[in-house]
């Protein structure tokens, strides 16, 4: 999509945000211990955050 052309929707944004992310290992929940749960659930925090943070930009672009 070109920058230019549109403002993306929360949605768009939202596939951006995860697209971005450069996973390469696999989480499987029936292996995962408590360790791994509260990483993913850290992990899922900061990309609220960011696209948050991401929402605020492209609003003060706007106004």
């Amino acid at each position: 999509m070109d920058k230019h052309s549109k403002i993306p929707s929360k949605t768009e944004k939202m596939k951006m945000l995860y697209e971005a992310k450069a996973e390469d290992v696999e989480f499987s929940a029936a292996e995962a211990d408590m360790d791994d749960l509260e990483a993913q659930v850290r992990s899922q925090q900061a990309d609220k955050r960011q696209l948050h943070e991401i929402l605020q930009e492209e609003q003060k672009e706007v106004d």
